[in-house]
């Protein structure tokens, strides 16, 4: 009863602190950060997932959130056929060609006998060399087809919102691949492997400008729900929001945010009531008695390493599909903005403050400290414009203050973490 009353003041005051954005700021600055709230609280739900169901450290959440975003252009955005019969078959063709030498090498080093090491690195050798000798002219071809507004292959032309769980799927599968290689690895090293292999999705999404035009960005990526100019151009729109008084260009950009706060809540909310099933259920019970004492779970005939392979999974698909919620509210893939501090640090900072282990506090987290890191700044330039009033005009300290208001993000991370693991060490919605 005590654990309720508090998710319900907490929530409250978060909700108010919405509210109040919207009263002393606009609604419309109030709904863009509250659906990129929402969009965290499920990247949080993710994270919340491997590390509280399971203790998993992963810190490479940022390359599961690209991956959804990829995910999106992939599906949604219409094909390119000029490109595609360019170099498609070519590439298709190197692609299979690259996954069928790893199969090769991977038999190879498992059935080789004493010459597995000479096999597998005489397969490993000529596969790269014919994979690259197939792959790069099709590659060339993609990239030369109107390399100003496309030089890719583009996507299937499919409904956005399929796109999502696609997204989702994507991710999945890379987790996959990454749990079978690095789920070995504990704590801090299965940290490092993880965002080392962040670092190369990033990267192969910056350069590979044949899949989704690298570092020139995809814009354009298709909406689920109305844009504000065809709201504007609609006489019955216009006339009913008139009637009301209020302006037709505000109405269309706030009508469109509450169209996507639908979508993004219920997403939100399946998710949660999902999570918490699982959680109440016998395999979540089994999950937490694995992150408890692994060593009893195993002679109990649990198998620890699969179970850490299908939440390491589970976890990371939420990640890609909020990755292709993102990619949608933006309407653009600009993989040059997928930084660790966002979408990895930003994300464990809510979890530990939300309470790990809690799917209600990951979500409470997600959208407190997402509210925290959009309005910090701009509060502390009002304070410190306040601080350095009185102060001589091109005085040291004052140039000083007014600088540091770039840092006050940074700085007040920092310090609601210190508090919190100070006075409430398990979150401020602790698992029960």
């Amino acid at each position: 009863m005590r654990m309720t009353l508090r998710a319900t003041l907490l929530f409250t005051f978060v909700l108010l602190l919405f509210v109040g954005t919207g009263f002393y700021q606009s609604w419309n600055v109030a709904l863009t950060i509250f659906n990129m709230g929402l969009i965290s609280a499920i990247m949080a739900l993710g994270v919340n997932m491997q590390w509280g169901y399971a203790g998993l450290f992963n810190v490479g959440v940022m390359g599961f959130v690209a991956l959804g975003g990829l995910g999106a252009v992939l599906v949604s955005m219409p094909p390119n056929a000029e490109a595609i019969t360019a170099g498609g078959l070519r590439v298709l063709a190197g692609l299979s060609l690259g996954a069928a030498t790893v199969i090769a090498a991977i038999f190879a080093y498992r059935k080789g006998g004493r010459f597995a090491g000479w096999l597998t690195a005489g397969i490993l050798l000529a596969g790269f060399f014919l994979f690259r000798a197939v792959l790069d002219p099709g590659v060339d071809a993609i990239e030369a087809v109107n390399p100003a507004r496309a030089g890719n292959i583009g996507g299937l032309g499919l409904p956005v919102l399929l796109s999502w769980p696609v997204g989702g799927l994507l991710a999945a599968g890379a987790a996959w691949i990454i749990g079978k290689v690095a789920l070995g690895l504990r704590s801090d090293y299965l940290a490092i492997a993880t965002l080392g292999i962040a670092e190369i999705v990033i990267a192969m999404m910056k350069n590979e400008d044949w899949l989704a035009r690298g570092v020139k960005n995809v814009i354009g990526v298709p909406r689920p729900v109305p844009y504000e100019v065809d709201l504007q151009a609609s006489e019955s729109f216009v006339e009913s929001v008139t009637g009301f008084g209020v302006d037709p260009v505000t109405a269309s950009t706030i009508a469109v945010k509450l169209a996507y706060t639908g979508l993004f809540a219920v997403v939100l909310l399946v998710l949660v009531w999902l999570a918490q099933t699982a959680l109440a259920s016998p395999w979540g019970r089994m999950m937490r008695a694995i992150r408890d004492n692994e060593v009893a779970a195993e002679a109990m005939g649990k198998d620890v390493t699969a179970r850490h392979l299908q939440i390491f999974i589970l976890g990371s698909a939420v990640c890609g599909l909020a990755g292709a919620m993102m990619t949608t509210l933006d309407g653009q893939l600009t993989p040059g903005t997928y930084q660790p501090l966002r979408y990895t640090f930003l994300i464990w900072v809510m979890v530990i403050v939300g309470g790990q282990g809690n799917n209600l506090g990951a979500v409470l987290g997600g959208f407190l400290v997402w509210w925290l890191w959009v309005q910090v700044e701009p509060m502390g330039a009002l304070l410190m414009n306040g601080i350095t009033a009185g102060m001589a005009d091109g005085s040291w300290l004052k140039g000083h203050l007014l600088e540091s208001v770039a840092h006050m993000r940074l700085l007040t991370m920092g310090l609601i973490l210190l508090l919190v693991l100070r006075f409430s060490p398990r979150g401020l919605l602790p698992e029960r």
